[in-house]
């Protein structure tokens, strides 16, 4: 009886230990769950916010088609059928290489240019963590439209010109994204009266979220190093889009005071003025592979 008592007493010591162990490793994994850090998703959903590049990547093995319009200018009314005459064209193709890193290139109708790009996530915002997505960006255009008929002492190098972005965005809630965006723009040939070698811009973008497929965006770019006494023809570039979700399509309809898509004229030649003349409508179409 005696070594009866004693083995119930030891069974009943084992099984509440057993009992509190399990409730000890429950509330632990309650806690990791709790405090487990994840990477915000969705602060944009297209590539472009309208023309800016949002902080969003394709991930590894995807492949973005995107096809771009920019139709003239709408304040010519029929003159040119509200701009439906002078179309520039953009076709492009972004692959993502790893998570982390996608590489692009496109042409453009706008001096027959070719742009290579690379964009890469260099830190992602994380809920309950670091607060913000840190994106680089940098283009490479190469105009082909430069004759050496015209230009005989033309070499390749001048032919190119180069951006330097670094995108900023935080997704403030799930309506509403804001990115702010620090540019570079080197051009090894311009017009030394209306153009500049070099420019800085800060752009900034915004989304703010409509429904479950649409969402309201804006981008501008901001020239900071422009002379007290420079003329320029030129204007902040400024644009509004219209983002629709389609299967695997992202629509993009945009209004805007360029007509160039490609960065380096997108950011330094703007042509038109909001609200006067040089109002460009169009569309960016990418379909995911």
């Amino acid at each position: 009886m005696k070594l009866i008592k004693f083995l119930s007493i030891l069974l009943f010591f084992l099984a509440s230990n057993f009992v509190s162990a399990q409730d000890d490793l429950l509330n632990q994994l309650d806690s990791v769950q709790t405090n487990q850090k994840q990477i915000e998703s969705a602060t944009f959903k297209g590539l472009q916010i309208c023309n800016i590049q949002s902080t969003k990547l394709p991930v590894k093995g995807e492949f973005y088609f995107l096809v771009s319009h920019r139709f003239g200018d709408l304040s010519n009314g029929f003159q040119n059928f509200f701009g439906l005459d002078n179309a520039l064209t953009k076709i492009s193709g972004i692959y993502g290489v790893t998570n982390w890193l996608s590489l692009g290139i496109s042409r453009h109708t706008f001096n027959k240019t070719y742009e290579i790009s690379a964009k890469y996530k260099l830190s992602n915002q994380i809920n309950n963590g670091f607060p913000f997505t840190i994106v680089g960006y940098n283009t490479m255009d190469i105009n082909s439209d430069l004759k050496k008929a015209t230009s005989p002492d033309l070499q390749f190098t001048n032919r190119l010109a180069y951006t330097t972005q670094l995108l900023v965005s935080r997704k403030f809630s799930e309506k509403f994204s804001l990115e702010l965006a620090p540019i570079y723009v080197h051009k090894n040939l311009y017009d030394g009266i209306l153009d500049q070698k070099d420019l800085f811009l800060m752009g900034a973008g915004a989304r703010y979220k409509l429904s479950r497929r649409i969402s309201l965006n804006v981008d501008y770019a901001a020239r900071l190093n422009l002379p007290e006494d420079f003329n320029s023809p030129y204007h902040n570039p400024l644009t509004f889009g219209l983002d629709i979700e389609t299967g695997g399509h992202i629509f993009q309809l945009v209004f805007s005071n360029s007509q160039a898509m490609n960065d380096v004229s997108y950011y330094s030649n703007a042509t038109g003025k909001w609200f006067d003349r040089g109002m460009f409508f169009g569309f960016n179409m990418y379909r995911v592979f």
